[in-house]
């Protein structure tokens, strides 16, 4: 049935289908029977795993980007997941990059995005979260909060950035993830160097050793550092006692594709994700894993579409699996599917 579906949404363009997609899945779940029943075929069995003082339902969870906003969170969890992290949210509103800024690659099961952070603004997210977990105080979901800066901040100011939306989402969000490695706000990549890096993930423990209650702080790293840079990674991670780290970001690379040359220059710049972007993810968190040999939570993210790539991102060190273009390509299907294959 998917298939089918998918070759109609493919007709139109990405960005306008996934918002007309997911309001028509909130009109559904907020008929009550339809959400009982879209429960009902959707949530794969539990298998509880305990991480970053969390009770997960499970391992897969979605990936940051594709609810930016907080606004789909009761629709998500009808569908399984088993946490979902929201963002990238900046300080400020931002429209992002100008559209088109999202390109499917089908013959690659693949995405090429530049979408920009675009995002409401962190008070407004927050608002809705704090509405979210009112309207329902018994939700199992994990929401992280992937945050980042906006466009018109300097680098060397960077750091306000990321306190101002540590601090607004704070009493909403389960676990923080710090996005420095977007390759779609200029100059964004610099704040990985190791002496920024310290100075934004300091900081934010610093704040968070002031409050009653600390939330887990994890960084989000691109696939395309090389060795020396994630070695910096990984010793400054394991130095300030960094709650975790999640591989892997979208890559600039283009190797290997299927797609067109012709086509690929056309569409430029962006962070290409989905099964060309697996192998390099995986080979980046087996580096990682070697390195830190247990120390720092891993979570995997980069090409994971059935249970055996989830089965590999879990082999090679992963404790979580996150997936985002797998979801599009093989549908809502997909937590049930990948829970089911882990459990047999």
């Amino acid at each position: 049935m998917y298939p089918f579906i998918r070759a109609i949404f493919f007709l139109f363009p990405p960005e306008a289908v996934h918002y007309f997609s997911m309001n028509c899945l909130r009109l559904l779940c907020s008929i009550r029977p339809l959400r009982q029943l879209i429960k009902k075929i959707f949530l794969p069995s539990p298998s509880p795993t305990r991480l970053l003082g969390l009770s997960f339902q499970h391992v897969i969870g979605l990936a940051a980007g594709f609810d930016k906003n907080a606004r789909y969170l009761r629709e998500l969890d009808c569908l399984g997941f088993g946490h979902v992290e929201i963002g990238t949210v900046t300080p400020l509103a931002q429209e992002g990059n100008p559209k088109p800024r999202l390109f499917r690659l089908p013959a690659d099961k693949a995405l090429i995005n530049r979408m920009g952070f675009n995002n409401d603004g962190v008070k407004q997210v927050a608002d809705r979260l704090r509405s979210w977990r009112m309207s329902d105080k018994n939700a199992t979901l994990i929401i992280g909060g992937n945050i980042g800066k906006n466009k018109i901040t300097p680098n060397e100011e960077a750091w306000k950035d990321y306190e101002i939306c540590f601090r607004a989402l704070h009493p909403y969000v389960d676990y923080f993830v710090v996005n420095v490695s977007s390759p779609n706000t200029p100059g964004l990549r610099e704040l990985q160097e190791k002496e920024s890096l310290r100075k934004i993930l300091t900081h934010l423990q610093v704040i968070n050793q002031t409050l009653v209650i600390q939330r887990p702080i994890l960084l989000k790293i691109a696939p395309d550092l090389n060795t020396e840079q994630l070695s910096d990674v990984v010793s400054l991670a394991i130095e300030i006692k960094l709650d975790g780290l999640v591989i892997s970001n979208t890559t600039v690379g283009r190797e290997g594709l299927q797609t067109d040359k012709a086509l690929i220059e056309k569409i430029g710049a962006g962070g290409l994700s989905g099964k060309p972007l697996q192998q390099r993810s995986t080979e980046v968190l087996k580096y990682i894993a070697a390195q830190t040999r247990g120390k720092i939570p891993l979570i995997a993210s980069g090409g994971v579409f059935t249970g055996k790539d989830a089965r590999e991102k879990l082999e090679a060190g992963a404790v979580l699996v996150q997936v985002w273009t797998g979801f599009i390509y093989e549908g809502p299907s997909i937590v049930k599917k990948i829970c089911k294959s882990l459990n047999t």
